[in-house]
C-alpha cells in the first residue's frame, strides 16, 4: 500500500469523526491541501527509511497551511522545494485562515526541526534517504477562540475513535517504509507508536519536541535532540 493510498484512507477516516467543545472548528489538511501533501510523499517518501520521526498533529502555522508535518511553509517552499495547490477547510476560523505557502508567520517548530535538517544533512535527498517525517493525526483542532486544541487534551472517548485510524496508518506506513526506529517527537507521539507498533520489532523512542513553549527546547533544542537520537542507537 503507498503512502499516498495510506493517507488517502485516513483522510477519509478522520474525516467522519465528530468532536464536541471545546473543539469548535476541525481542519484536515489532507484534503484541502491534498496536492501538496501528495506532492511531499511522491517527491520524499518513495523507498525504505531507517528512522520515521513522528510528530503528534498539526500545528496551525505549519501542516495546517501547508499539509507537510512540521510544515512550516518557508522551509517546505525554499528546503523541501515543493508546491502544490492549497484549499481552505470546510468551516475555517477568521482568526486561523489558511493561506498555504504564502502563509507569512513562520511555525517555530517546523523551523527548528527542518532548519536541523538542512543543517545537519545540507540536501533533502541526504535526509530522506535515512529518515521520513510524518504525523501521527492529520487533524488540527482549534476553540471558539482559535486556540490550538491538542489531542492529548481530548475526551478520552474522542481520543480512542481517534486512535483506531491514525494507528491503522502508522501501522500501514511502518510496513512500507520498515523502519528500524519510529522516534516520538514528543512524548505523546512516542506514546501512541508503542500502542500501534506493539510486537514489530521496531525501536520506538522519543525526541524532545522543538516548540517554541518548552522551555528545554529553548535553551539548545538542536543539542538535546541529538542526545535524544544517539541514545537511542541512531548514526547521524
Amino acid at each position: 500500500m503507498t503512502l499516498i493510498a495510506i493517507h488517502r484512507e485516513l483522510a477519509r477516516a478522520v474525516d467522519r469523526l465528530r468532536f464536541a467543545p471545546p473543539v469548535a472548528y476541525v481542519y484536515n489538511p489532507l484534503s484541502y491541501a491534498r496536492p501538496l501533501v501528495e506532492a511531499y510523499l511522491l517527491r520524499w517518501g518513495r523507498g525504505t527509511r531507517e528512522v520515521i520521526l513522528l510528530g503528534m498533529n498539526p500545528g496551525p502555522f505549519g501542516m495546517a497551511q501547508t499539509g507537510v508535518p512540521f510544515g512550516d511553509p518557508a522551509m517546505v517552499r525554499d528546503w523541501l522545494r515543493l508546491d502544490g495547490k492549497v484549499g481552505k477547510p470546510p468551516h475555517e476560523h477568521p482568526k486561523r485562515p489558511v493561506l498555504g505557502l504564502d502563509s507569512p508567520r513562520r511555525e517555530v517548530s517546523g523551523a527548528r526541526l527542518w532548519g536541523w535538517a538542512r543543517d545537519r544533512f545540507d540536501t533533502p535527498e541526504r535526509f530522506f534517504r535515512k529518515i521520513f517525517v510524518a504525523n501521527w493525526c492529520p487533524l488540527a483542532f482549534l476553540d471558539a477562540g482559535g486556540r490550538n486544541v491538542t489531542p492529548d487534551r481530548l475526551p478520552a472517548a474522542e481520543r480512542a475513535a481517534l486512535a483506531a485510524p491514525c494507528d491503522r496508518a502508522l501501522r500501514a506506513m511502518a510496513a512500507e517504509l520498515r523502519p528500524r526506529f519510529v522516534v516520538g517527537v514528543g512524548a505523546f507521539a512516542a506514546g501512541r507508536a508503542r500502542e500501534a507498533l506493539a510486537g514489530t520489532g521496531i525501536v520506538v523512542g522519543t525526541m524532545l519536541h522543538p516548540s517554541h513553549a518548552s522551555p528545554r527546547a529553548n535553551r539548545g533544542w538542536v543539542e538535546q535532540a541529538e542526545r535524544d537520537l544517539r541514545a537511542l542507537g541512531m548514526t547521524l
